[in-house]
């Protein structure tokens, strides 16, 4: 039973680090958008 359960946690493992691997590899791409802001008037007027 002991056996069984190491060997799980050792594809685990395995499976995680392939998975770190992976995305160090090829990082996933960023969704670039565009943000527009408005700004009150009022804080331009100069008197």
């Amino acid at each position: 039973m002991r056996r069984l359960f190491l060997l799980v946690v050792l594809i685990g493992l395995v499976v995680a680090a392939v998975g770190l691997v992976m995305l160090g590899a090829f990082p996933p791409q960023p969704h670039p958008q565009q943000i527009q802001k408005v700004l009150p008037n009022d804080r331009f007027q100069h008197s």
